[in-house]
């Protein structure tokens, strides 16, 4: 009877571990998945940049354009990308923030490297 009890408890323990090792392997497919998400939701740009409304503004660190242009889609668009991403990302050529108030938009050109 005890030779029994040792294997049901070898085998309980075979199970334990044959269980963890499948729940780690769901949690890393899930991990993966998610990123795999993120990257393609990153890679399909869902707005135009130059559909937007542009004003021509002065800063502190010399001229930009500003866009208040609510009622555009590319604008709602960008604006969610930009919030995504900490409020500011590089589109195209331009470095795009997203102000303060959270409702409008700045972009400058960025610096030609070379």
């Amino acid at each position: 009877m005890i030779s029994s009890k040792i294997g049901a408890d070898e085998k309980m323990a075979s199970n334990d571990l044959a269980l963890e090792a499948l729940l780690e392997f769901i949690n890393a497919v899930e991990a993966g998945v998610a990123a795999a998400k993120q990257r393609v939701k990153e890679a399909k740009q869902v707005y135009n940049i130059e559909a937007i409304k542009w004003e021509k503004a002065q800063g502190a660190n010399g001229e930009y354009e500003r866009s208040e242009d609510v009622n555009s889609p590319d604008f709602k668009a960008l604006l969610r990308d930009v919030q995504a991403h900490g409020g500011k990302m590089t589109v195209g050529n331009y470095f795009v923030w997203c102000f303060r108030n959270g409702s409008v938009l700045g972009r400058k050109l960025g610096k030609s490297r070379g």
